[in-house]
C-alpha cells in the first residue's frame, strides 16, 4: 500500500502544514470549508517530562476535519512519555502520528524539544523509537535540517529512517535560519536520494509553478503547504487543477466562505481584541500577497475596531474590491 498516493490524474499527495499560532485549529477548520488537500496535521501538542497524556490528549480531535484525516503532532524529548502520549493519541483515533523534530521556538528548543532533537541523532532516534514501538498506526518526522548548521543532515535523516518511522517532512532550513533565508529544495532532493522512505518536501510553496518546481528539483514524494496556503487558500485547488489540465478560479463566494468559517471558529469566550488580532492576522496574509491589497494593509493592521463585526464591515469590502477573480493564483 502506498501511504502516500497520487490522485488519478497524478497530482502528488497534498498535506495541510501544522503552523505553531497562525495554523490553529479556527483555521484548519476553515481551510476544511475550501479543501483541496489529502490530509491535515494538527498543531503540536508539548508532552513535557512526567506529563498527565490523558489530560493533554482530550485537545486532540481525530474527526475534527471530517472527512479529511487530522494526524496528531507530538513535540517533546522524552522517550517513556513521549511513547506514553502516543498510546493516548492513538486511543483517540489518530491514524496517524507525527514527531516534531522542527520546531526553532527558544522556548522549545531550551527544554530540549523540537529542533533540539537534531544536536544529537542519537537523541532523535530514541524518541522516534520509542513512539513507533508504543502505537500501531504510522509515525512519521517533521524535521528541519539542522539546528546551528547542517553538518549532522545526514546522520539525523538516517537516524529518523532507522527509527521506523513511515516517511520524513523535510523543511530545508536549519533552527537558526528560522524563517529567513530561501529553503534550501536542494537538500530534500539530497534527502529522496539518501533514504529508502518516502519524503515530503516543505517550505516556499506558495504556487502552483512553485509546487511543480519542487516536484521537479526534489522528486519528492509529497508536497506540504504551510504559509503558502495562508496567503491563498486555494493552493491546493489550483494545483490539483494543473494536473487535471484545467484551471481552478474561485469566486468571492468561495473566500467569503472561508472567511465565515474562520470567523465561526473563534473561541466564543475569548476577548474581541484578541479575536480581532487573529482576524488581523489572517487579513495581514491576503492582503501582503495581493498587489492591489498591499498598499491597504498596514491600514488594516493598524485599525482600531471593538470586535470582529466592525473590523470585517471596515475590511471586507477592501478586500472584495481589491480581488480581482478572473485568473488562476490570484492571491
Amino acid at each position: 500500500m502506498n501511504i502516500l498516493p497520487q490522485d488519478p490524474n497524478g497530482c502528488p499527495y497534498l498535506m495541510l502544514a501544522p503552523m505553531e499560532g497562525v495554523g490553529d485549529r479556527c483555521f484548519r477548520k476553515a481551510m476544511a470549508t475550501v479543501g483541496g488537500f489529502d490530509e491535515a496535521i494538527a498543531d503540536f501538542l508539548r508532552v513535557p517530562k512526567n506529563a498527565h497524556v490523558e489530560s493533554l490528549a482530550l485537545a486532540y480531535q481525530s474527526n475534527e476535519l471530517s472527512p479529511i484525516p487530522l494526524a496528531a503532532q507530538l513535540m517533546g524529548s522524552e522517550p517513556e512519555t513521549i511513547a506514553a502520549m502516543g498510546k493516548e493519541i492513538e486511543k483517540r483515533g489518530a491514524h496517524h502520528i507525527n514527531l516534531n523534530c522542527g520546531c526553532p521556538s527558544n522556548t522549545v528548543t531550551g527544554r530540549g524539544a523540537g529542533s533540539s532533537l537534531l544536536k544529537e541523532p542519537s537523541s532523535l532516534y530514541e524518541v522516534a523509537k520509542a513512539l513507533v514501538s508504543s502505537v500501531s498506526v504510522p509515525v512519521t518526522i517533521k524535521m528541519r535540517s539542522g539546528f546551528d548548521d547542517i553538518s549532522l543532515f545526514k546522520e539525523n535523516l538516517l537516524a529518523a529512517e532507522e527509527s521506523g518511522a513511515r516517511y520524513i517532512i523535510l523543511h530545508p532550513r536549519t533552527k537558526v535560519d528560522g524563517y529567513g533565508p530561501p529553503a534550501r529544495w536542494d537538500l530534500i532532493a539530497e534527502a529522496k536520494s539518501l533514504l529508502h522512505i518516502p519524503v515530503v518536501g516543505n517550505g516556499d510553496i506558495l504556487n502552483v509553478q512553485d509546487a511543480l518546481n519542487m516536484l521537479k528539483t526534489t522528486r519528492c514524494d509529497a508536497l506540504m503547504i504551510g504559509r503558502g496556503s495562508v496567503i491563498n487558500p486555494f493552493i491546493f485547488h489550483e494545483i490539483r487543477a494543473h494536473f487535471a489540465g484545467t484551471s481552478y478560479t474561485p469566486s468571492w463566494e468561495n473566500l467569503a466562505t472561508y472567511l465565515d468559517a474562520y470567523t465561526a471558529g473563534l473561541i466564543p469566550e475569548v476577548a474581541d481584541r484578541i479575536k480581532v488580532n487573529k482576524l488581523k492576522q489572517l487579513m495581514g496574509f491576503l492582503f501582503k500577497a495581493n498587489p492591489p491589497l498591499l498598499e491597504l494593509r498596514q491600514s488594516i493592521l493598524t485599525s482600531q475596531h471593538p470586535d470582529t463585526t466592525t473590523f470585517l464591515a471596515f475590511t471586507l469590502p477592501l478586500l472584495k474590491k481589491g480581488l480581482a477573480f478572473s485568473t488562476p493564483n490570484h492571491i
